[in-house]
């Protein structure tokens, strides 16, 4: 058995096969950019009115003539003398002979006559060519995440699609008897089976789309070739239970008769001491426990930031993230604790029902609360570490 210092340190250490795809920049979204892009075009690629009003060719006096208009998505290609204005729309490209725009809440209008209401600067009211970006200058750096902004500045430069990393293809499988799908009746000495959706849905809320679902009984022979079946067919799996030592918890066994290399097996915490770990070239696999509380604080401590490492985001483990504790709360347990907890008004409150197969907490809180092994007391006030979930 190992610490929970000696699992991220391993983990760590993992190398992440990363494969690079072209995707449509709708499909590229939450991906991480796997080249650095340049701008094709100037940003705006025209001098462009930032509010409604009129563009103006300056001369000494408030009083100009009106000599047309400009809408966005029109170019206004006659020459403005000093003293002649166009009226002009918030986007439209501003006449290379007018100087600035005055906004239409300072100035008169009388038929073709616009009297200004005070004097305007130059370039008042227009963004330049450029402003945002130049041509073949860097848009994003190579590990950019492609957020809905970055997305939005790519189709408006006029990429259509980029190179990124692509994302693992994530297989879950479930195994035990006792389980039944939701829905059906429920007999005596079964429960419905949860993990999967539970750990289903985390992976869909972290953006990690390509999921496939796998289900055995408590059989050697068809953990071992259900096993077998989702590591050539995925790049991470996920065994929810049978990783104890019982007489029907194959999945250890599976895993030595397959040749995966164990990174380690057994971690001094609570919940989740459990958790093994193994490779089988560039495929990983994470045999979780079967309690669903352990399951998902497994995940989000040990299996998700692999996700991200090898989706190439920059993504350590362990955290750095301190929070005060809302409570005094007596510690004396000889394995290390991460502790459902919910944040409130930047403050840290662990909640009662920590059993490793109880979520009726889980779907309560927001955060986990890192507790070292020993017996002790931490006070009102103490600063704990915390991981947000």
């Amino acid at each position: 058995m190992i610490s929970t210092s000696e699992a991220f340190s391993i983990l760590e250490n993992l190398d992440c096969s990363k494969r690079i795809l072209e995707l449509p920049l709708l499909e590229a979204r939450n991906h991480v950019l796997a080249e650095t892009v340049y701008s094709p075009i100037n940003m705006p690629p025209f001098r462009q009115a930032t509010m409604d009003g009129f563009a103006i060719c300056l001369h000494d006096s408030l009083q100009y003539e009106i000599n047309g208009e400009v809408k966005a998505g029109d170019f206004f290609t006659s020459e403005l003398n000093p003293g002649q204005a166009v009226k002009i729309f918030t986007g439209a490209a501003v006449p290379n002979s007018a100087q600035a725009v005055i906004q239409i809440e300072k100035v008169t209008v009388a038929n073709s006559q616009l009297h200004l209401h005070e004097k305007i600067k130059p370039e008042t009211n227009v963004r330049q060519l450029g402003s945002q970006i130049i041509k073949d200058e860097v848009a994003l750096l190579e590990g950019s995440f492609l957020n809905p902004a970055a997305i939005g500045f790519l189709t408006g430069l006029g990429f259509t699609k980029v190179k990124v990393i692509q994302k693992p293809c994530i297989g879950i499988v479930v195994t035990g008897n006792e389980l039944v799908s939701a829905g059906e009746k429920l007999p005596k000495g079964k429960v419905y089976e949860s993990n999967a959706i539970m750990l289903q849905t985390a992976l869909f809320n972290a953006n990690f789309n390509t999921v496939c679902l796998y289900k055995v009984n408590d059989d050697f022979e068809n953990t071992k070739s259900t096993l077998e079946k989702a590591i050539h067919e995925n790049d991470v799996v996920l065994v929810s239970g049978g990783i104890s030592v019982g007489d029907y918890d194959f999945v250890g066994k599976a895993i030595e008769s397959l040749d995966i290399e164990t990174l380690f097996y057994k971690v001094n915490q609570k919940p989740g001491k459990p958790l093994l770990v193994g490779k089988q070239k560039e495929k990983i696999i994470f045999a979780l426990p079967g309690n669903p509380a352990a399951s998902l604080t497994c995940f989000y401590v040990y299996v998700l930031p692999l996700l991200q490492r090898c989706s190439g985001i920059n993504h350590k483990y362990g955290s750095d993230l301190k929070k005060n504790l809302a409570h005094d709360f007596n510690v004396d347990n000889s394995r290390s604790q991460f502790l459902k907890a919910s944040i409130i008004n930047d403050e840290v409150t662990i909640l009662s029902h920590q059993d490793s197969g109880m979520l009726n907490s889980f779907a309560i809180s927001n955060a986990l609360v890192y507790v070292p092994d020993g017996k002790y007391q931490l006070l009102k006030g103490d600063k704990v570490v915390v991981y947000l979930i």
